[in-house]
């Protein structure tokens, strides 16, 4: 890219049914977005102009068919219409339409970015029951950039100003889960999390902690039956022997809770929710989910499409200027 002062990220709307039309027409009303970067929505512009007329926001509208005719100025939204979603879509209901486009939204963002196009990518919420009447059968977003980028080692992290978290099994049962962790893919997690905070913290070694499994980390064999030993344990060593900074198994309460204190500068967490609960109730506005081990940075609200207000013009946007403004960092620290 000629301008790397002002990279081109790929917004892509999301569910037209939920709320990521109205938050990307509200974080784009951020005159300091136009100043760092060029954003280029993905989506339906009828779509986003009916997010207008609700907020009010004054936005014009420009349509492209390629990132090179975007205007990229404050006051007017870029946007490659792909045209797909009727004007009378209902907010707030599942829809085969609003789930297909979503992921063809997806894809165009994808395609660009491994063109060269666009500088990075970031993802308004897709609802996944429409995504799977839509006729793609993935549990979420992070799947389809993995699956179409065909990429095999990749882990879903996030990061605030509180807490980084990175996850060794993503969208999947909590039986599933335990038996989807062993030795390699703790090990690749690490590595993944090692790297990802050495650029985020401009070459600082990270110190990094790993939770259990069970209750207390498994409390010698007490609670469970032996996966710390089995399944942790060996991947942790692994990294050791590569001169990680990393520590584990711990409980994850505690785990937490010194990553919070700032004793760790991230945690590997076992699974979706065992990562998740404890990031949101710290800030969910502030935290952002990031793919690592893609080919290009792609960046994402850390929250859903939100049916339940969806048209209702009270969307807070500022979980999606924060996804754009790390995706502007990352660019700038690669």
């Amino acid at each position: 890219m000629k301008d790397i002062k002002r990279p081109i990220i790929a917004l892509t709307m999301g569910d037209a049914a939920g709320i990521g039309p109205e938050i990307i027409v509200k974080a784009l009303a951020t005159h300091d977005i136009y100043i760092n970067c060029k954003p280029l929505v993905i989506g339906d512009i009828k779509i986003l102009e009916r997010a207008e007329k609700i907020l009010k926001s004054g936005a014009k509208f420009n349509r492209v068919e390629t990132p090179t005719e975007g205007q990229y100025i404050f006051g007017t939204i870029d946007c490659l219409d792909m045209d797909m979603v009727p004007i009378d879509l209902p907010f707030g209901k599942v829809s085969h339409i609003s789930g297909n486009a979503g992921f063809c939204y997806i894809e165009k963002a994808i395609r660009l970015a491994e063109l060269g196009l666009v500088n990075a990518v970031c993802t308004a919420p897709i609802n996944k029951e429409a995504l799977q009447k839509g006729g793609h059968k993935y549990p979420g977003h992070t799947e389809i950039f993995a699956d179409l980028t065909n990429t095999k080692d990749f882990a879903m992290m996030f990061t605030s100003d509180q807490l980084n978290v990175i996850l060794v099994t993503i969208h999947c049962g909590l039986l599933d889960s335990i038996r989807l962790i062993n030795p390699e893919n703790v090990y690749k997690t690490i590595i993944f999390a090692h790297e990802a905070m050495l650029l985020k913290n401009n070459g600082v070694k990270p110190r990094i902690a790993v939770c259990g499994i069970n209750p207390h980390a498994g409390e010698n064999g007490l609670f469970g039956y032996g996966e710390e030993e089995e399944k942790i344990i060996p991947g942790i060593k692994k990294a050791q022997a590569e001169d990680v900074d990393v520590v584990g198994p711990l409980p994850a309460d505690t785990a937490f809770y010194l990553a919070k204190r700032k004793d760790f500068d991230i945690v590997v967490a076992m699974n979706h929710d065992q990562g998740l609960a404890p990031l949101k109730i710290l800030g969910i506005e502030k935290s952002v989910n990031i793919t690592v081990g893609l080919p290009f940075i792609r960046t994402s609200v850390d929250h859903g499409t939100a049916f339940n207000i969806a048209g209702k013009g009270i969307a807070d946007a500022e979980n999606m200027q924060e996804a754009i403004f790390q995706a502007w960092i990352m660019i700038n620290k690669q």
